[in-house]
């Protein structure tokens, strides 16, 4: 047994693709904590979407033993955070749980948007920081130009700056080293009412919900009776332990160490990031600080490809759910779509990594409606806002009397060449710019408020593009301010289509309903009869176009004769058109949506 004074906790924070992953792999390999046999790459990352893409999405936390120079044998908790802007709360929580954060930067790279966001909650959290640079390995390194950085930007002295790659192990004793004699041993207070920290946790069909606990103050022990504070739910613990990475039972944790619960609990609503754990029979006076309900900003329906998909796609959403607490979901149709579900998520990557979870882990074919945020409507006739994230359920223009829309702070680190073009995309999305700091005399951090829902939809793909690929991107939410917000109608042959609707800022009203109608008029196949494409505002059209009539040639079988002859036969064909119009209805194809999807994210 390791006494409190030798754990110590701590985190890797970075940007994604600095080499936070492959940093844990060496930290394992060198303690020995996995066999050099079992040992594979990425061994943090469990999903095979975490390994593609090079981002990791749930937290994990490994405990490993390390042999330090002093003669005595540490206990070190590494807790693994998500490394993308969706997840910030998640790595807030996973912060709280140390009392150290490895500040991981790429020595090709930089600091980043998501690293300098990352940095700051961990100095927020009082954490001492160990920074890395990582990469000096690659012929493109220049350490030197990060040094610099650091000391600027962070007030990070370059003697405290450690070397190291991670690919060929350069620097990783040292590293270890480091957090030994850094990071302070975790407060215990044992004798104090039992207080843990869940930071993350995941569903397991034979455990419920194991929630992965940093104790804060007092012992667990196995089949202890426990409590979480903010939801109230209890239950009896089925197993107690800690990973190195596999599971590990045992009889107790104390405070200052970090391990995991199996509550038996169904859900996994009832045992959520940041709720405080403690016992039923001496619960802990007051929960840790900083909890927060999960809050979606992008919602997008879902739909499966074939309607008889539709119970197989519930019970994907089902599943996936006890997993992701972030994640919620109703049942809801649409005239063009059929049956499917309107989908909250954390954030854009998180709605893609949603959406091909359930493609390859439950083999279904969907189609996910244009992302779009939640409005709040203010009525003539009512006192209360109504809430919207779906644009058909916005009530018409006379009812309204103001629409509010989500806003968000946004930092985008980008090198001083690409200033102009990055300000002008801000501005065409209405971003107000806020102010700009230079970094070093090559890279700058640039500072704007915009709304959540121009951010969404292409800005971050533009940005990358415009900036060749070199600017980073960070946001948090910043709350509702009201907008002149209309909703753009779709209408062919006079009817609208539900699934086409979109909410607008009355500026792009026009540019967005002229790029929508141009495109539904090339993939509506043709009709015998004419059909009207329109795009509106209320009953105000603002654009239109015409798929023209498919012409049968009726005067074919007409040789010489009378012209009274053809012309009778040309009323004829021009009667039954204009009967067909009337009773005749334009079916849209699916790829049409698709395209449209597709389209209108370049439009908004």
């Amino acid at each position: 047994m390791i006494p409190p004074e030798r754990i110590r906790n701590f985190s890797i924070v970075a940007h994604i693709d600095h080499g936070k992953s492959t940093l844990a792999d060496r930290l394992l390999e060198v303690t020995q904590t996995i066999d050099k046999r079992l040992m594979q790459s990425q061994v943090l990352d469990s999903m095979d979407l975490e390994r593609e893409k090079g981002i990791t999405i749930k937290a994990r936390a490994v405990r490993v033993h390390y042999d330090a120079a002093d003669g005595h044998t540490y206990a070190l908790n590494l807790i693994d955070t998500p490394g993308h802007v969706d997840f910030t709360y998640e790595v807030s929580r996973s912060l709280q749980a140390c009392e150290g954060a490895i500040l991981v930067v790429d020595a090709t790279q930089g600091i980043e948007a998501q690293t300098l966001a990352n940095v700051h909650l961990a100095m927020a959290q009082n954490l001492t920081i160990i920074p890395v640079i990582n990469k000096i390995d690659l012929p493109s390194a220049d350490p030197e130009m990060v040094m610099d950085e650091l000391e600027e930007t962070l007030a990070i002295p370059r003697e405290e700056v450690i070397l190291a790659s991670a690919k060929d192990g350069t620097g990783i004793g040292e590293i270890l080293e480091a957090i030994v004699a850094r990071v302070p041993a975790p407060a215990h207070e044992a004798d104090a009412p039992l207080a843990a920290l869940v930071f993350d946790s995941h569903y397991d069909q034979y455990k419920g919900v194991v929630a992965y606990v940093r104790l804060a103050s007092g012992v667990l022990r196995d089949h202890d009776r426990i409590r979480f504070m903010a939801t109230g739910a209890e239950s009896e613990i089925l197993e107690l332990g800690y990973f190195r990475p596999q599971p590990v039972p045992t009889k107790r944790l104390v405070a200052g160490e970090v391990g995991y619960v199996a509550t038996g609990l169904k859900s996994i609503r009832e045992a959520q990031v940041g709720d405080t754990l403690t016992t039923a029979a001496h619960p802990a006076p007051q929960p840790l600080p900083g909890y927060q309900e999960p809050l979606p900003l992008v919602f997008a329906g879902i739909y499966p490809l074939r309607g008889d998909d539709y119970p197989e796609l519930r019970e994907a959403l089902d599943k996936l759910h006890l997993n992701d607490a972030g994640f919620v979901y109703e049942p809801e149709s649409s005239a063009a779509l059929g049956f499917g579900f309107r989908c909250g998520f954390l954030g854009l990557l998180h709605m893609e990594i949603t959406q091909e979870r359930l493609e390859r882990e439950f083999d279904l074919d969907l189609i996910a409606s244009a992302p779009s945020v939640e409005y709040r409507v203010k009525l003539h006739h009512r006192d209360d806002e109504l809430v919207v994230d779906n644009p058909a359920q916005m009530p018409g223009p006379g009812e309204i009397e103001q629409i509010s829309e989500p806003w968000v702070a946004t930092q985008v680190i980008t090198p001083t060449d690409y200033i102009g073009p990055l300000m002008e995309l801000a501005t065409t999305r209405r971003g107000e710019f806020q102010n700009m700091e230079y970094l070093d005399p090559k890279r700058v951090n640039m500072h704007f408020e915009m709304p959540l829902g121009e951010l969404i939809i292409d800005f971050y793909d533009q940005l990358k593009s415009r900036s060749s690929g070199y600017a980073s991107l960070d946001y948090t939410y910043i709350g509702y301010r009201p907008g002149d917000l209309v909703k753009l109608d779709v209408l062919v042959s006079g009817e609208p289509v539900d699934a086409l609707s979109l909410i607008v800022h009355r500026s792009n009203a026009y540019r967005s309903g002229k790029a929508l109608v141009e495109k539904l008029k090339e993939l509506i196949p043709r009709q015998m009869f004419e059909v009207p494409v329109q795009a509106a505002i209320g009953s105000h059209i603002i654009s239109r176009e015409t798929i023209r009539a498919m012409r049968k040639n009726v005067l074919a079988k007409c040789y010489g004769g009378d012209i009274t002859r053809k012309r009778k036969l040309l009323e004829k064909q021009k009667e039954g058109k204009q009967r067909m119009k009337r009773i005749g209805s334009v079916e849209i194809p699916q790829e049409a949506f698709l395209a449209v999807l597709r389209m209108n994210e370049s439009a908004g």
